[in-house]
Parts: structure tokens; C-alpha cells; sequence
């Protein structure tokens, strides 16, 4: 299960990276831009939770996101709080970028079919969701 997965996840990250490739952007940065435009002013730990990417790539990438001038952090209520946003260089690259992923993810739909489309959707959500939960009760 896991190999069929990461080989199809490699598959779909290429599918993605070669539609963003014009733009100098990588799917890995472009979820990134997502995820925060979405959840607001998440910290890194949020993040890293809503993408399920561990630390270390996370803190990789957002400084390449930081020193390309898309990623700010500022202090949240706790001092110890670092709190991530787009800077509106990261909100223009976003917007900049989403025509060309919507272009992918609608040429993909279309090859799988609209209900092939919702049922992987489904199951992949699903897997995360199930996993996630047995990870925080390892964890305890």
C-alpha cells in the first residue's frame, strides 16, 4: 500500500511541478501558499499538522519562502509564538500560480472522471484522517 502511494504521489507531484515549473514554483511551495492564504496566521506546528509535512522539510521550505519574500512571521499573544502570513509578494505569487494549477488539477480530473475524482478525494481524506487519529493516540 504504502509503495503504491508514494509512487503515485511522485507521479502527481510531477503532474504539478510541470505545470508550475513557468513560474519558478514547486507544488511543495505552492500548497504552502495555500494552506496559510486558508488558515490565516497558523504557527509552523499548525502547518506542519494541516499538511501532515514533517519539520524539517516544513522549516526548509518556508525559508526559501522567507528569503523570496512570501512568508512573514510575526509574534502571536505568547511572545514564544511565531505566527506565519503571506506578504502581498506571497499573496501575488499565489494568485499568480493558481491558474496554472487549476489547469492541472482540471486536466487530471477529467482523466480520471468526475466520480474516480471525489472517490480517490474521499479515500485519500479518509486515510489521512485515520492515521492522524492512531498517531495522537500513539503518541498518549
Amino acid at each position: 500500500m504504502c509503495a503504491n502511494v508514494r509512487r503515485a504521489a511522485r507521479a502527481l507531484t510531477q503532474h504539478y511541478d510541470e505545470a508550475l515549473r513557468p513560474l519558478g514554483l514547486t507544488i511543495t511551495q505552492f500548497t504552502i501558499l495555500q494552506a496559510i492564504s486558508l488558515a490565516g496566521e497558523p504557527t509552523q506546528g499548525e502547518l506542519g499538522e494541516i499538511l501532515a509535512m514533517d519539520s524539517t522539510t516544513l522549516t526548509r521550505t518556508l525559508a526559501i519562502m522567507s528569503r523570496n519574500g512570501w512568508i512573514g512571521k510575526h509574534y502571536g499573544a505568547d511572545r514564544r509564538e511565531r505566527r506565519l502570513r503571506l506578504t502581498r509578494a506571497g499573496e501575488s505569487e499565489f494568485n499568480r500560480a493558481v491558474p496554472n494549477w487549476r489547469s492541472a488539477q482540471e486536466t487530471l480530473r477529467e482523466r480520471l472522471g468526475r466520480r474516480r475524482w471525489d472517490d480517490l478525494t474521499m479515500l485519500i481524506n479518509d486515510t489521512t484522517s485515520i492515521l492522524a487519529e492512531q498517531a495522537n493516540l500513539d503518541s498518549k
